[in-house]
């Protein structure tokens, strides 16, 4: 089987679903956030505070290009769509689930989740809300979309293997 790759916006459910999928399907399961961190060094806000975003969307780059094409189910980063060479590499080496959310949902997901660069400002909500329509078209750019916004990640899953059969 073809990689399965998770995009979707921070707190979307990437990394929950990705877990228990390949739990599910009896298949590795690779973080390319928990990667860059593990080969780079350093934890992401660093990266983004010492090197700034452009150097970490280089390392996604980097890091998708190394990953495993088959058997295995990866979950990105929120960002890692910004980029048309990973959404191509993505496309071109598996399946690209996109796993949806809806604004508000994600505000309260992250609610006292301090590991997250782009949303050390005042107003969150402002800021989810804008990055998410600045990204929304491009995470669109997926083979699956599947809302998770109040599902459960038995049901994301659930929904996940029936559509890959």
């Amino acid at each position: 089987m073809k990689a399965i790759y998770l995009t979707g916006f921070m707190g979307s459910g990437k990394t929950s679903v990705a877990s228990a999928l390949a739990k599910e399907l009896s298949m590795p399961f690779i973080d390319t956030d928990e990667k860059i961190v593990s080969e780079i060094g350093k934890e992401i806000p660093d990266i983004f505070e010492e090197e700034g975003e452009e150097a970490f969307r280089s390392y996604e780059t980097a890091i998708l290009e190394k990953l495993p094409e088959e058997d295995v189910i990866i979950s990105t980063g929120g960002g890692i769509i910004l980029k048309e060479v990973n959404r191509n590499l993505m496309k071109q080496n598996g399946m690209v689930v996109y796993l949806h959310c809806e604004a508000e949902e994600i505000v309260k997901r992250l609610e006292g989740d301090s590991s997250r660069p782009l949303l050390e400002v005042k107003d969150r909500s402002e800021r989810v809300a804008k990055i998410f329509s600045e990204r929304l078209s491009r995470y669109k750019d997926a083979h699956v979309e599947i809302d998770t916004t109040h599902r459960t990640i038995e049901e994301i899953v659930k929904e996940i293997v029936a559509l890959i059969g």
